[in-house]
């Protein structure tokens, strides 16, 4: 009887923590909502503030976050000779979440000799990595950039007397190499991956991607990045497009990390959430027909 009594006692306190669990998570719901239009005014608000916003609008595509940029009187997008030496010595260090990109970068070593760094900027993963990885002097490290950055690139290598590393700004210059290092890369890019890597005279069977922006609930949107005196628009991605635009040219995705430390929140728009960073490696298993 004493059993009974109790067993029937913990079935109502579960079914209580049940109700109170589902009224607190509508209590939330709606406060969520209405607090939403107030974040809005107050993220609107901030284009009034003087002080230096890192996020800056929300647009549906890259011309249009450009074309606000040369209307307020900015630097638009990265291809300015201003913009190359900003954050470099801190970006040659190794972050957190380059080990993801230095593991898969060992475990290929033995079977790949090469790379093509899209986006590389002036080296920033080479002199970072090249101590860790160990290599030699006639690995080949290709970096592709806009051409002021690759230019800026080129003189600063050679002023640090660094032969190994090769710059390109037009694609149909690229070797064909068995990596294709992405770090960084997407959020600057203004198409699919796929596009870019159409235009390389052989699909690179190994795609390395890091520090990936997407939108939590899948909707594209475009931003406005300050760096330096520069505005450079900033895109947040659809995670499932991405990788069906991958999977449609034949690769298979081997691996995924999470980068929480890299989720960013618009300042003028707070309402659109934080972003989600992530990093891949795809192997590529067929080829297209």
């Amino acid at each position: 009887m004493l059993q009974t009594d109790y067993e029937g006692t913990a079935r109502r306190a579960v079914f209580v923590k049940r109700i109170a669990r589902t009224v607190f998570r509508g209590l939330e719901a709606g406060l969520g909502q209405a607090v939403k239009p107030a974040r809005a005014l107050g993220g609107r608000l901030r284009y009034l503030s003087p002080l230096p916003r890192r996020f800056t609008g929300a647009y549906r595509s890259f011309e249009e976050a450009n074309a606000a940029a040369h209307n307020a009187g900015r630097l638009a997008g990265y291809n300015h000779k201003e913009v190359a030496p900003v954050s470099f010595d801190e970006m040659c260090k190794v972050a957190p979440w380059d080990y993801p990109v230095l593991f898969w970068l060992a475990r290929l070593r033995d079977e790949t000799e090469g790379l093509l760094d899209a986006g590389g900027h002036m080296g920033t993963k080479f002199r970072a990595f090249r101590g860790l990885l160990d290599l030699s002097d006639s690995y080949p490290w290709v970096i592709y950039e806009l051409p002021e950055i690759a230019e800026a690139g080129r003189r600063r290598a050679a002023q640090e007397g660094i032969m190994q590393l090769r710059f390109i700004d037009d694609l149909s210059a690229a070797p064909v190499l068995p990596v294709f290092l992405g770090s960084g890369l997407m959020q600057y890019l203004d198409r699919p991956l796929s596009s870019l890597l159409s235009e390389l005279p052989r699909l690179p069977p190994h795609l390395l991607l890091n520090k990936v922006s997407f939108r939590r609930d899948g909707k594209p949107v475009v931003t406005l990045e300050r760096i330096g005196g520069a505005y450079v628009p900033y895109q947040m991605r659809d995670e499932a497009s991405f990788v069906q635009d991958l999977q449609r040219l034949g690769y298979e995705q081997v691996d995924r990390w999470s980068i929480p430390a890299l989720s960013h929140v618009i300042d003028t728009h707070p309402e659109l959430g934080p972003s989600e960073s992530a990093g891949f490696y795809f192997r590529l298993t067929h080829r297209r027909t």
